[in-house]
């Protein structure tokens, strides 16, 4: 059964800056989800009331260092302003 999640975008002061919501299976695949996230900033997940995970900013990745076939998925979801 499909769950209710959100992933909100945390800004340097701590403050969520955004959100998205969707919907998983399971926590794991909630994270994984919401890893896609992670190159804009810290991503706070959360199934209803409860905090599933805070995923950590990913490092950025260099142009020269994502060669052609070695570039980040890009994602077509896109986080909504709060």
């Amino acid at each position: 059964m499909m769950q209710q999640y959100r992933a909100y975008l945390v800004g340097e002061n701590g403050v969520f800056q955004s959100a998205e919501a969707f919907e998983a299976q399971s926590d794991a695949s909630a994270l994984k989800f919401a890893q896609r996230f992670t190159r804009r900033g810290d991503v706070d997940v959360w199934q209803l009331g409860r905090r599933v995970g805070l995923l950590k900013r990913s490092p950025a990745v260099s142009p020269e260092d994502a060669g052609p076939g070695n570039r980040p998925p890009h994602s077509s979801a896109s986080f909504r302003s709060m």
